[in-house]
């Protein structure tokens, strides 16, 4: 890479995540303010961990952050398969196409058409209130659905297809053909996808915003104390989320190159 292309790519990373640091710094300030650094201290985490509406979002968002990625993760396995199964070209890219439009499609439009479909079945079920639990779950579903496929579409299409019709002549039935040789071989597909609908999960405020009813979730927490005088505390909240993101992402990384690895020995 040339001088002027570090020094671009430079430029970029300081835009992307200084503000992170920014944030991660404040939040181990001691005093409350969110602009002069008065010593470092863990005040605002003790103050999180002790506050009772913080600690019962995170709950929520950790139940339903891998509610939504065990769901799609198996859902989105069973679509791709099916997906890359198709013998019809045109047929599967218009599914291709279907699948690809809750990523496509504003995040806002989205959660605006999902909560008038809710309210309008509760309605149909003369339910007082159509919007809860159940709704994230199922909002949340649909959006990481695509993802989960797209994660594991590519790992079906890298896989020999003569594998698993070597195990069926070697005495195993499709499905023990799948289970023991396809399954196997797309397996950090599946991970990264089940990790993205987890983080998806995590941080999704908006199509959240429309179904949450009064189910609260970390970020909707965060947007209702933006709306009073910003503390760090807020930062100690959005720096666990973050903190919590990166990990995932480096765990998705890290085994996403040991397969590769594992691969490129194997076809050796």
């Amino acid at each position: 890479m040339s001088k002027t292309g570090k020094i671009y790519t430079a430029i970029v990373f300081v835009i992307m995540y200084l503000p992170l640091l920014v944030m991660v710094f404040f939040s181990f300030n001691e005093g409350n303010s969110t602009a002069n650094f008065t010593g470092f201290s863990l005040k605002w985490y003790k103050e999180l961990i002790e506050d009772e509406a913080a600690m019962n979002a995170l709950k929520n968002t950790l139940v339903l952050a891998l509610l939504n990625s065990i769901i799609a993760t198996l859902l989105g396995t069973v679509a791709a398969v099916g997906i890359f199964g198709m013998k019809n070209k045109w047929f599967k890219t218009g599914i291709m196409s279907v699948t690809n439009i809750p990523m496509m499609n504003p995040e806002i439009v989205t959660g605006v058409s999902l909560m008038l479909l809710f309210a309008f079945v509760g309605r149909l079920m003369n339910s007082p209130e159509s919007l809860g639990f159940g709704t994230m779950l199922i909002a949340h579903v649909t959006f990481s659905l695509p993802y989960v496929v797209l994660n594991v579409l590519p790992k079906l299409q890298q896989t020999d297809p003569h594998l698993a019709e070597a195990a069926q002549d070697l005495g195993s039935t499709p499905a023990q053909a799948f289970f023991k040789v396809v399954l196997p071989s797309i397996s950090s597909g599946i991970l990264s996808g089940a990790l993205m609908a987890f983080t998806l999960s995590i941080d999704d405020f908006v199509i959240s915003h429309y179904v949450s009813g009064g189910f609260t979730t970390l970020p909707l927490l965060i947007y209702n104390m933006t709306k009073k005088r910003v503390t760090p505390e807020m930062y100690a909240v959005c720096t666990c989320i973050f903190l919590s993101v990166l990990v995932l992402l480096l765990v998705m990384n890290i085994s996403q190159i040991k397969q590769t690895k594992k691969q490129k020995k194997s076809d050796n």
